[in-house]
């Protein structure tokens, strides 16, 4: 946002706020829980897409200034830090269907023998329980991580810039504004005009692909998609990121495909068999670039046990009597709720207990570099869990999901923390808001979950991919059936993907390197996305550095909103698609 914004980070100089404002008042909770129900339905169609999300503190703070915007005009930016920890606290919990699809993943392929269907409303119990204890577990962490060591937190900064344009009630804000409102019009009505006719009936002005790379291309799905959404996402996270997920594109749908078919290593030119085989690199790569990123930072993670002792709460936290004894309550009850789903209870609490050090861990790194390492940290779980629960899917992807949901979300809370000090947010206002949202966010990606797989489909040829939903599914499937059950070939690629990942992420951590070194991450990501997607997000990232370029100042104030604006139409639209067809409003055709 404007750089002409100035916020303190001096933890006796936190943001002024003028005495007797109210924050948390009935309008700014009221759109809380409808913000939060608009991002707990719609992100998980972003992240099974992309496969991860984007900035979520950001686009709820947008939402929050149209929402309260429309009905108010004296809202101001502690009333819409509300509205927007609320979205995130919905976002982190939304982002918990990666292990929904993980479920369903390995219950499509029948040669698992998984039969578990989760249903929607232990769905709902589930993130519910894991997610308001990830809550209370985070409280007595704001002191030491926000205040006392001021980590960065890059987003929750972001977002606190953005809430303070946004409450100049100026020219600034009204075009933010406007380019957030254009952006997702435009990508709303774009993803009407080219989604399968199947579901809008045949149209004559469906529009195709764009530039499929040849007859190999078109087959593996490598061209470029009419999807703002993509090239939204692409102008957010960067061209580095972007360059890089074009590289694994590359690697993994134009070049891999006919040398496996040549070496017989798959058996047909289909993208669904070629999947089952590069996954497994691209697994490699991921997971060995986030695991040797947290050992090269062994030295801060050191740090968050040791010092950790000299936090404190004070007057304006969430009390600490509640913070035990809703920790005590909330972790009873998800005992009960994963025991219905045939966990026995050592094993949950052994999953609880582990949930600590994890988030730790992830609060710090994200603190100190902006990159969430849960996704990473929760396939370091899954190999606990292998070990304790030897040969069972279900108990492995159900614990680690335990571990992942709680850190995620302390993770969110630490971020909306930072905002907060950064604007002068009283913490215990914010704590009511996560806790709020947890449930409504919970809520709504168990209700919009299924109508997103049984409309689209996931891990199909033409279906939501998830990428960190078929590494969950396949590194619980390594560790229940040992290296047999992999495709011919792939544990030697699995081999190579992780000296890759090694690699790259030891030459990542050369300063001077860094801006020549392809993101693992990224190319493991591009390896597992659909190429039209990857190919859509490069060029976001091309035209928000082309932006940059000849007009800074102008890229500045509009490329966050106008980006958001993107991401939230397509998302939007694609999660009223299946609801009207659940209403027969649409017919499949």
């Amino acid at each position: 946002m404007s750089q002409a914004v100035q916020i303190s980070d001096d933890a006796d100089a936190p943001g002024l706020k003028p005495p007797g404002t109210r924050e948390f008042t009935f309008r700014s909770v009221l759109v809380a829980i409808v913000v939060a129900a608009v991002i707990g339905g719609s992100y998980p169609y972003v992240v099974l897409k992309l496969g991860f999300g984007p900035n979520i503190s950001v686009v709820s703070a947008f939402f929050g200034y149209l929402a309260l915007g429309i009905a108010f005009r004296n809202f101001h930016r502690w009333e819409n830090n509300i509205v927007q920890t609320a979205g995130t606290s919905a976002g982190q919990t939304a982002f918990l269907c990666t292990m929904m699809a993980a479920f369903d993943l390995l219950r499509m392929d029948s040669s698992n023998h998984f039969t578990f269907v989760l249903q929607p409303h232990q769905a709902f119990l589930w993130l519910t329980c894991s997610g308001v204890l990830g809550v209370l577990l985070s409280v007595p962490m704001r002191q030491h991580f926000v205040v006392d060591e001021k980590l960065t937190f890059a987003d929750g900064v972001a977002a606190a810039e953005t809430l303070v344009v946004l409450d100049s009630q100026g020219e600034q804000s009204r075009s933010a504004a406007r380019s957030m409102g254009v952006g997702a019009v435009v990508s709303g009505l774009l993803f009407t005009l080219r989604e399968d006719a199947r579901l809008i009936g045949q149209v004559w002005y469906r529009v195709p692909e764009l530039f499929p790379f040849g007859a190999i291309g078109a087959k593996m799905n490598v061209g470029m998609s009419w999807s703002l959404l993509s090239i939204g996402s692409g102008m957010l996270v960067g061209l580095r990121i972007d360059t890089s997920m074009v590289i694994g594109m590359l690697i993994g749908w134009v070049i891999g495909p006919p040398l496996l078919l040549q070496h017989g290593l798959v058996p047909h030119m289909v993208r669904r068999e070629m999947l089952l085989w590069i996954m497994w690199p691209a697994v490699g790569v991921l997971v060995a670039g986030g695991l040797t990123a947290l050992f090269l930072r062994w030295k801060v993670l050191v740090k968050s046990f040791t010092s950790l002792t000299s936090a404190s709460v004070g007057g304006g936290d969430f009390p600490m009597r509640w913070v035990i004894w809703g920790s005590i309550l909330s972790a009873a009850a998800l005992v009960a709720v994963q025991l219905s789903l045939g966990m026995p209870i050592g094993l949950t609490l052994v999953a609880i207990v582990l949930t600590v050090p994890l988030m730790l861990v992830g609060i710090r790194v994200l603190g100190e570099t902006n990159w969430g390492p849960i996704s990473a940290l929760t396939n370091m779980m899954q190999g606990i869990f292998g070990g304790l629960a030897p040969g069972s899917m279900l108990h492995n992807l159900t614990a680690s999901g335990v571990t992942g949901s709680i850190a995620s979300q302390s993770e969110g809370l630490m971020q909306d923390y930072k905002t907060g000090h950064l604007i002068g947010s009283t913490p215990r206002f914010l704590t009511y808001a996560q806790l709020i949202a947890v449930p409504v966010g919970a809520a709504a990606v168990a209700f919009v979950y299924p109508l997103l797989r049984d409309t689209y489909g996931i891990g199909g040829d033409n279906g939501l991919q998830s990428p960190i939903s078929q590494r969950f599914a396949g590194l619980a499937r390594i560790l229940a059936s040992g290296p047999s059950a992999l495709p011919p070939g792939a544990l030697d690629a699995l081999v190579v993907g992780i000296a890759v990942g090694v690699v790259l992420t030891l030459l990542e951590g050369n300063p001077k390197l860094r801006r020549f070194v392809p993101s693992p991450t990224g190319i493991g990501i591009g390896m597992l996305v659909p190429g039209s997607a990857v190919f859509a997000m490069f060029v976001g990232g091309v035209i928000a550095e082309l932006w940059r370029r000849v007009a800074p100042a102008s890229q500045e104030r509009h490329l966050v909103p106008l980006s958001s604006g993107f991401i939230a139409g397509e998302a939007i639209v694609a999660v009223l698609i299946p609801i009207l067809v659940v209403l027969h409003v649409v017919k499949l055709q």
